[in-house]
């Protein structure tokens, strides 16, 4: 079975690398091993925390560039995150269990769909940005300083979607990194490396504290959870290596194809 997991957190973890999607392998990994569903998803977040860390890691430049965005939003990520992570713990494994199938539809439609609205937010965010006389120079200093003013100030639209996707992302999170990206377009940003960026780092706040409330409430399996966070951390070193070599259009399907498989196999179950 160590080895069953172990073989389950390389997939998700290269997965992750190249496309994402890495939830839908690891999540009904520990359920099939036998791990109850409450502490499947919080043993699923140990695997899945070092992966993130090391992500925004990778980022560290975009970081430094994008702190305002992070300093903005990361108030609403630990604060989300919290709340997510307990009522995962109130949550009794029977009711879990019940909600599981709904919780991998979202995510499921969020990684089928989010890259289309994401696109489409991107255009419509464009086409308002756009300056009125693009020849004038007032016109361009006056975007310029626009732009400038929203970087770090984010609206209270942006507060409350942040806010809602961190309680997500703590109680399941199952694509909850095309949620940001698409929020992170409406909040007005464009450049989708400093996005990736700030979506890594908020991701370890989010998990982060959801798992330090697991780890505390002893809600972690911690020898399934040891094998996969090994597990994740080699494929995800593997993936990263490999990712130019590999169209994302492919693994993507094969993720798709795992994602609404798993929905409807725990929908019939």
């Amino acid at each position: 079975m160590s080895l069953f997991l172990f073989l389950a957190a390389f997939v998700g973890g290269a997965l992750n690398a190249v496309a994402g999607g890495g939830s839908f392998i690891g999540l009904p990994a520990l359920i099939f091993a036998g791990v109850p569903a409450v502490s499947a998803n919080a043993t699923n977040t140990l695997a899945l925390w070092p992966a993130s860390a090391s992500s925004a890691w990778a980022y560290r430049r975009e970081v430094s560039a994008t702190r305002s965005w992070i300093v903005s939003l990361g108030g609403a990520s630990l604060a989300g995150g919290i709340i997510g992570g307990f009522l995962l713990l109130r949550t009794s494994d029977a009711a879990f269990v019940r909600l599981l199938p709904w919780l991998l539809l979202v995510a499921a439609v969020t990684f089928s769909f989010g890259g289309v609205i994401q696109r489409l937010l991107t255009r419509q965010h464009s086409a308002a940005a756009a300056p009125q006389h693009p020849t004038a120079a007032a016109s361009q200093h006056s975007a310029s300083a626009a732009t400038r003013h929203t970087v770090g100030t984010a609206s209270v639209t942006v507060l409350l979607l942040q806010f809602a996707i961190s309680i997500y992302g703590g109680y399941f999170g199952g694509g909850m990194g095309i949620m940001m990206l698409a929020t992170l377009t409406i909040a007005g940003m464009s450049n989708i490396h400093q996005m990736n960026a700030v979506k890594s780092v908020l991701a370890v706040i989010i998990n982060g504290v959801a798992l330090a409330e697991f780890v505390a409430l002893g809600a972690i399996a911690w020898a399934p959870g040891a094998v996969m966070v090994a597990g994740g951390i080699a494929g995800g070193y593997v993936g990263a290596a490999t990712a130019r070599q590999v169209d994302p259009r492919y693994v993507r399907n094969l993720i798709m194809v795992v994602a609404w498989g798993m929905t409807v196999y725990f929908f019939v179950r």
